[in-house]
Formats: structure tokens, sequence, C-alpha cells
């Protein structure tokens, strides 16, 4: 094994793509099939989940530490930016939606929070597209949070502010 593993501390937050923000909780050593392996066991406190992820595979799973400053400033100004509505049919906006959320890609879950936010003057959403808006803005919040050290209700109402904000602005370019 040549390539460089990523190495993670415990009490490190970390990046899991499918699950979000979690908290590297032990470093385990452990016996299978005969062979020693050295895992890392996050903590996904919200989910109330333990994982358990050998350490030679955090890389190939995209597990990561948080974002830089720089990725989380992107972030937050991609959720300033004009909405993207796509005419194609919702099931296949639906499916690209989880893909980005489940990348693990701060600036691609802005993106869908972005693109899903509804300003309360805007038509009601359908369910499905709640529940998306709702799995990014929090996968989105947590993050943000254990980046900004406050909780994950505060970072919410923080996004939610920046969206409220823009909203009116890109309101007006439509009726121009």
């Amino acid at each position: 094994m040549a390539s460089k593993a990523l190495s993670f501390d415990v009490g490190d937050y970390v990046v899991y793509p499918k699950h979000g923000v979690g908290r590297v909780i032990e470093l385990q050593s452990t016996d299978i099939a005969g062979m020693q392996l050295e895992l890392y066991v996050l903590r996904f406190e919200k989910e109330r989940m333990t994982l358990r992820v050998p350490t030679n595979k955090a890389e190939s799973v995209g597990m990561r530490k948080l974002s830089s400053d720089k990725t989380l400033k992107e972030a937050m100004d991609t959720l300033k930016g004009k909405p993207k509505v796509k005419r194609t049919m919702w099931s296949r906006r639906a499916q690209e939606y989880e893909a980005k959320i489940n990348s693990g890609d701060l600036v691609s879950i802005a993106e869908v929070v972005r693109d899903l936010f509804r300003a309360d003057d805007q038509p009601e959403q359908s369910y499905s597209e709640r529940q998306i808006f709702e799995a990014a803005t929090s996968r989105l919040a947590r993050e943000l949070a254990a980046m900004e050290e406050t909780d994950e209700a505060g970072a919410q109402v923080k996004i939610l502010e920046i969206l409220n904000k823009a909203a009116p602005l890109h309101a007006r370019d439509k009726s121009e």
C-alpha cells in the first residue's frame, strides 16, 4: 500500500458521504478471518448510529475531514445564487438531487438546497420535494454547525436567512 491513507484522530468530525457528519469516537483493532483490521468507529448522533470503517477503505468510500473555510464560503455563496430548475421529469431530478446529497460534496448539497427552496410567497412544494429539501438542508446544516461549533438548529436558521434574503432578488429577475 503505497498510497497515503487519510488519518483521523479520536474526536475528529468527519463527513461520510451517505450519512453526513459524524465523529470518530474510537480507533479499533479487530481480528477478522485471521487478518488484523484497523477500524475507525464513527458515531452519528442524529441517527443514533455507529459505523465501523476500515482505515484502509476510508478514502475509497469518500470519508473526509470537514470542508475547508473556502469550500464553506463557496457553498454559502451558492445558496445566494439563482435557483436552476430543470424541466425534466421529477423522478429524474429527484435521483440527481439524491446523488448530489450522497456525494458528500458541500457545494453540490448547497445547490440542491438552493434549487428546492420555496419562499413563503411561492407555490407549495410536493411532499417528495420537501423531503429532499429537508434532507439536503439538514446535511448542510450539520457540517456548517460542526465547522462553526454551533448546533444544527442554529445553522439551519442561518441557511434559511441566506435563502430568504436571496429569494426576492431572483423573483424580481423573473418579473423584469
